[in-house]
């Protein structure tokens, strides 16, 4: 028998189909209310307390499709490691849409004059907000339990990559759960950015051109380093990992910003969501250079092959040997069971 391909299990479909389903509603319901505010709000919308409204949606949308990549990412590397990323990663979500409900009632409020009734408009779109949090918390029960499945059905891909080392297998692990941080880096990276550029920061600052200027560096960096640590450069990995310290400085005093007293104001509308956005990106810097380093110490130690040809991972053939259908085999293949004759089934890997 041969192993599914990509798609080839109901697991695998059901665990892609249950997130696109709750992408699709979640972003419907954040839709709705951005256009029920933006409707009633009228020409006062560019008012800066809505600008949360707008981020809000760009930020899910966003969010939902890295989703959806990384799902079909690791669905077609059969990477167990990912797909538990991936559940980490959705309950972040569940987070992040209940705090939606907090950030858009202060919008709202806060600009009382800009809407014809604020708490009228509040009872319409509080439902469509209350149902994303809910519709993304149920989805990810239902995640957990394909992954279950999913990790029954791919849990030997890394003996097939990496063989029966166990040491080999360690490393292979540390080095997957080092690109997955890499990718989730670049998601956080992008969320903070994007709150920045469209909520906070005036096209005419200092701050604004900084922001910019950081975006090519920090995708550099992330990029440089995925690469350092497959081909096992080591002067670009050392660089990489250098730069990380200076990057994690950098998330520090934005959130040092937040919340001082000269600079608050300018952060209130959507400091809630940024401050869990840059937090978590911290984190996951910080957790990136302690794994990054220990991938690093790993170098030129047999790895490279696997790690370099290994991702690109093509389903194994399995046979099952009957031991009553031995009649036709060839000499030599009879000859690997005791006295040259089969004595019960046997599966080979091929």
């Amino acid at each position: 028998m041969a192993v599914e391909p990509l798609f080839g299990t109901r697991a695998q479909r059901a665990f892609i189909i249950t997130i696109a389903v709750q992408a699709i509603v979640v972003v419907t319901m954040v839709a709705l209310t951005f256009g029920m505010v933006r409707a009633d709000a009228g020409t006062t919308f560019t008012n800066l307390g809505f600008k949360t409204l707008p981020c809000y949606l760009a930020l899910f949308i966003l969010a939902e499709i890295f989703e959806l990549i990384m799902a079909f990412d690791a669905l077609r590397l059969r990477n167990i490691i990912q797909l538990m990323g991936i559940v980490l990663f959705h309950g972040a979500l569940i987070v992040f849409s209940a705090l939606q409900v907090h950030e858009t009632h202060v919008a709202i409020y806060n600009c009382q004059s800009c809407v014809t009734d604020p708490n009228h408009l509040w009872d319409k779109v509080q439902r469509f907000l209350i149902v994303a949090p809910c519709i993304v918390a149920a989805s990810w029960f239902f995640l957990l339990f394909w992954i279950k499945q999913l990790y029954a059905e791919f849990g030997w891909v890394i003996f097939h990559v990496v063989g029966a080392n166990p040491k080999f297998k360690s490393m292979y692990q540390f080095y997957q759960i080092f690109i997955c941080l890499l990718k989730f880096d670049f998601f956080c990276f992008v969320g903070v950015t994007m709150q920045l550029l469209i909520v906070v920061l005036s096209k005419d600052s200092a701050e604004f051109g900084v922001t910019i200027a950081a975006i090519p560096v920090v995708l550099l960096l992330l990029a440089g380093c995925a690469r350092a640590v497959k081909h096992e450069v080591k002067w670009l990995m050392t660089i990489s990992l250098s730069l990380m310290v200076p990057a994690m400085s950098y998330f520090l005093y934005k959130l040092d910003r937040f919340y001082a007293p000269s600079t608050e104001d300018q952060y209130i509308s959507t400091r809630a969501t940024l401050t869990v956005f840059t937090v978590v990106a911290f984190l996951l810097l910080l957790a990136s250079l302690a794994i990054g380093i220990k991938c690093f110490r790993d170098f030129d130690k047999g790895l490279h092959e696997s790690k370099a040809h290994g991702q690109s991972y093509t389903p194994v053939k399995m046979q099952v040997i009957d031991a009553f259908r031995m009649g036709g085999m060839s000499e030599r293949q009879a000859s690997y069971f005791p006295g040259g004759a089969p004595l019960q089934q046997q599966i080979s890997i091929e």
